[in-house]
């Protein structure tokens, strides 16, 4: 009697826990869903936001942005280790506006929801591409039109996203570059590989000493690299993006005053001249009227 009471009891506790075993599991995948665009994962989902470090961070009279360090002609470090570059100057210019301290703070790109969630940066501004990331982020009106491009050797025969087939293509991992390629099946499928690297740099050097056959990115990468490395072009544009400033969910206050000085910039010329100091024309898209 014993044996069967006993025999009942461990039944009824395997049923137990293999039920609560299935809830634990169902909210798990639950909070790991890709609900992204292009294959990303949402960033909205992995990004654990401490409003109050947030909120401490954007009041210390401190505007420090995250940035991919090696993302010119953006955002980069120059000969002599200062960050230099059109955002830079962009964003030295609205924290002098706001009345802040500026700090350019490098950080690793696959990090960066773990640093703007934290409060260890007040925002990413740093050549950041809105497109399939409307929803994570709370961002500043686009600033910049942007197009996923494909760099190759002038001699290298490939005159277009056609010719890809059996090459090899570099571009950088977890960005936009990866999800236009995504998204663009027809051409990821024909390549023979695809050489994920940390940066963009990275990717044009590789194509540079003939380690890869082609490189995915960003146009106004692209221009700036061509422009200091003869030999390379543009072939191909696969995708059109936009970037903005992002802030972490719920900042509103340090987001509506960055939004305002960005369009006073563009109203008194400021946003302007900085973009022709950087590319020779305005390139700006804040406070226009028409598409560009």
């Amino acid at each position: 009697m014993k044996k069967k009471i006993a025999l009942i009891l461990a039944a009824v506790i395997l049923v137990l826990s293999l039920g609560l075993a299935a809830c634990g599991t169902g909210a798990d995948d639950t909070s790991n869903t890709d609900s992204s665009n292009n294959g990303e994962n949402s960033n909205a989902e992995k990004m654990q936001v401490d409003n109050e470090k947030v909120a401490a961070a954007a009041n210390d009279g401190v505007f420090k942005i995250g940035l991919d360090p090696e993302f010119p002609p953006m955002g980069f470090r120059d000969t002599g280790g200062n960050y230099v570059g059109f955002d830079i100057d962009l964003a030295k210019e609205v924290a002098k506006r706001l009345g802040m301290e500026f700090e350019a703070v490098p950080i690793n790109w696959d990090a960066k929801n773990m640093e703007l969630g934290a409060g260890n940066i007040d925002c990413i501004w740093n050549g950041f591409t809105m497109t399939g990331r409307e929803g994570d982020y709370l961002w500043t009106s686009p600033y910049v039109s942007n197009a996923q491009v494909i760099v190759v050797k002038e001699n290298s025969g490939i005159e277009s996203a056609a010719d890809l087939s059996g090459k090899v293509l570099a571009l950088q991992q977890g960005s936009t570059a990866e999800n236009a390629l995504n998204s663009r099946t027809d051409i990821k499928n024909s390549l023979a590989n695809e050489l994920f690297v940390a940066d963009n740099v990275s990717a044009l050097n590789e194509l540079k000493v003939g380690g890869v056959d082609a490189v995915l990115v960003d146009e106004v990468v692209a221009d700036y690299y061509i422009a200091q490395n003869p030999g390379l072009k543009v072939i191909d544009s696969i995708a059109e993006e936009s970037y903005g400033v992002g802030f972490a969910l719920g900042n509103f206050e340090l987001r509506d005053k960055v939004e305002t000085a960005l369009n006073d910039m563009a109203k008194d010329g400021t946003m302007k001249k900085i973009s022709e100091q950087w590319f020779g024309k305005d390139i700006t898209t804040i406070g226009k009227t028409t598409d560009q």
